[in-house]
């Protein structure tokens, strides 16, 4: 499905920010595909992603009228797409209990056992800085770390679920990475 220019679809976000309810409701058939397809990859439960879409459609329709910039809807929308996703998984998977690629501890560890991650992450407090430490991560690079180390998700998927270019993910990897490993010091 091709999506529509962001002109048309300034002009329903307008419309819907005047309380015009048929907008909203165009605005949501325009990008529900979307929306679910992300929350679905992101978050590789059905159930979850559906309960996480009827979130972001809440939080859209309560702060549309906060969205000063209309042709912006798609990125507004990603980026609540990211955030309740993030916050749904962060609760499902008990703030980090589980990293579920080792490729990340292997990429920002050190050779002394004293400094190693794997054995340091194995305590909460390592665990709260190296979320505090994600946290902390620019939104683009926080969103690519977290669906490569936490979610497993290979670079071509997150260039589909994205729509960003192969380069642009690698380039948040590896900033974000690099990032990581500076302020956890390992």
């Amino acid at each position: 499905m091709k999506e529509p220019n962001h002109k048309y679809i300034a002009g329903l976000v307008i419309r819907a920010q005047h309380e015009d309810s048929d907008a909203f409701a165009e605005l949501y058939g325009l990008t529900y595909s979307k929306v679910l397809h992300y929350a679905e990859r992101y978050l590789r439960d059905s159930y979850l992603a559906q309960d996480a879409v009827q979130e972001i459609f809440i939080l859209a329709l309560k702060n549309i009228s906060k969205l000063k910039e209309p042709t912006l809807f798609i990125a507004w929308m990603n980026q609540i797409s990211f955030r309740v996703c993030y916050d749904l998984s962060s609760q499902h998977l008990e703030n980090y209990g589980a990293i579920t690629d080792p490729e990340l501890l292997e990429v920002i560890c050190d050779d002394k056992t004293d400094k190693n991650p794997e054995l340091l992450v194995s305590r909460k407090d390592e665990y709260d800085r190296l979320r505090n430490a994600i946290e902390e991560l620019p939104s683009h690079e926080k969103q690519v770390i977290v669906l490569r180390y936490f979610n497993n998700m290979k670079i071509d998927d997150i260039v589909d679920t994205l729509q960003i270019s192969k380069s642009t993910v690698k380039r948040y990897i590896s900033s974000g990475l690099s990032t990581l490993k500076r302020n956890l010091s390992f």
